[in-house]
């Protein structure tokens, strides 16, 4: 059942409700701003059925070829598997996209864990997040995560202000719930359906509420509006950008006014424990294909500065080679973590193989809180022409052409044309508004820094250390803290 390209494009065609720059546009497909990325996730679809890629982006059950991101993961070879596939991908398209699908199912994993809780609640619901588990693989959906609401004045609670600064439960019918707010999600006006679940961390005394609500919401339900911010694409010519007119990934508010939910969509209702275990436990298998995006965006930071450095050749000067260190060690950090997190994999309450979630959430710090000072340092090994190179249109010009190759040619191997096309790559991986953009994507996709290093403290095994120095210092027994059975 996997899908082609095109059958991932004619799924699109279904009556949604997609705005941009004010504008209400008729074919997602064809929209200049939005069809560089769906194209992108259309050769993803189209990989799984190549001959020279789909033993690597599938796998077998039944006789039956299914992909391979969706795979339930039990053993660490199915962990394997997914990374080379993620970085076939990558390698690929020749950029970095993080909402393509295959990390957003993991979230549903991840609710399906706490299927005794759900069985607290009512039997159907774990019986609906096991249901749709299965049928995504099956149909191999574009599934993305709704998870952001626009929260108003955070000072106060949902029920103090606009109720819809929250998307919550409006009322109940044989048909379902009906639900109304908005959420902020990536890719949301071309993919086919989303996981939607609550952020509120603290519920306060409140064990049922009608803001604690965990479903399925397709793209083109009646009531669903997606007013996409304006994209990169388009902006200015490919030669110059490279990477925002190819692989920038569309960000939405998705307007939900009076959306149907039919019971057998909803995955958790007015059960703040459900609520609070999948806020807890959102980004347990999740969070290994982000890392590991952010390992091919490191990758390409230290592609391009060390190209421009080797043009040069500075890369035979220390200060630089100590600079490039620095970019390797940050870039090695993480993928020691995504290893040591398949290599020291856990089972999950369900049964699953989960990644070693200390290890896993460790490698997700690293990784982002990093992040900023890498392309600065990335930036310095560049040099300032990254921000005062003419555009393309400049180098091919008759008048101007003879200047472009005097002053951009260095030898004989690096023309001027290729000189440009680098620094292109350079500006906008490091210095364009995509880059900006991408930056804080990358810091708030997998929510805020400071819930990061909470999952950190959630995770971390403080029993050890405690041990330890409880032995060292020859403390005695009624010490409070010591062993799991007293912390």
């Amino acid at each position: 059942m996997i899908r082609t390209g095109d059958e991932y494009r004619t799924s699109l065609a279904d009556g949604r409700e997609v705005w941009m720059n004010g504008e209400k546009v008729k074919d997602v497909c064809a929209h200049p701003q939005l069809k560089p990325v769906i194209d992108v996730r259309a050769r993803i679809y189209d990989m799984q059925h190549d001959p020279s890629t789909k033993d690597q982006t599938t796998y077998k059950e039944n006789g039956e070829d299914f992909a391979i991101g969706l795979r339930l993961p039990y053993e660490r070879k199915d962990w394997e598997d997914k990374r080379k596939a993620v970085d076939l991908v990558m390698h690929d398209i020749g950029g970095i996209v993080t909402r393509v699908g295959d990390e957003t199912i993991g979230e549903m994993w991840s609710l399906w864990d706490g299927k005794e809780i759900l069985n607290e609640i009512d039997p159907r619901f774990a019986e609906n997040i096991e249901k749709h588990i299965h049928t995504a693989i099956k149909l191999d959906p574009f599934h993305v995560s709704a998870n952001t609401d626009p929260k108003g004045d955070r000072s106060k609670a949902p029920q103090d202000q606009d109720p819809d600064m929250l998307v919550h439960v409006v009322k109940e019918t044989d048909a379902g719930i009906v639900i109304r707010g908005a959420k902020y999600e990536t890719a949301a006006s071309y993919s086919n359906q989303a996981f939607l679940k609550p952020t509120i961390a603290n519920w306060g005394n409140s064990e049922l509420s009608d803001y604690a609500l965990g479903c399925i919401v397709k793209m083109n339900a009646p009531g669903v509006k997606h007013i996409c911010r304006t994209g990169f694409a388009g902006r200015a010519p490919n030669a110059d950008y490279p990477l925002s007119n190819k692989v920038d990934e569309i960000d939405t508010l998705m307007i939900l006014d009076d959306v149907l939910i039919p019971w057998e969509d909803i995955l958790f209702y007015q059960h703040t424990r459900a609520a609070s275990f999948i806020r807890a436990t959102l980004h347990r298998y999740s969070a290994f294909p982000f890392v590991q995006r952010t390992l091919s965006y490191a990758d390409l930071i230290i592609g391009a500065a060390l190209w421009n450095v080797k043009q040069t050749g500075l890369d035979k000067q220390q200060a630089v080679q100590e600079k490039l260190s620095e970019l390797a060690v940050w870039r090695e950090g993480i993928d020691a973590f995504l290893t040591a997190s398949i290599a020291t994999a856990e089972e999950s309450p369900n049964g699953l193989l989960m990644p070693n979630q200390s290890m896993l959430m460790s490698g997700r710090v690293h990784a982002l809180s990093n992040l900023p000072k890498m392309m600065h340092t990335a930036r310095e090994l560049c040099g300032g022409q990254i921000c005062v190179t003419p555009d393309a249109a400049t180098f091919s010009a008759p008048d101007t052409k003879p200047w472009m190759d005097k002053f951009y040619t260095i030898n004989d191997n690096w023309i001027a044309d290729d000189r440009r096309k680098l620094l292109g790559l350079a500006r906008d991986l490091l210095n364009s508004d995509y880059a900006g953009h991408r930056l804080t994507f990358q810091l708030f996709a997998q929510s805020a820094p400071f819930a990061q290093l909470g999952a950190v403290y959630r995770n971390f095994d403080w029993d050890g250390p405690l041990e330890f120095a409880h032995k060292a210092a020859n403390l005695s027994e009624n010490v409070y803290g010591v062993g799991k059975e007293k912390n």
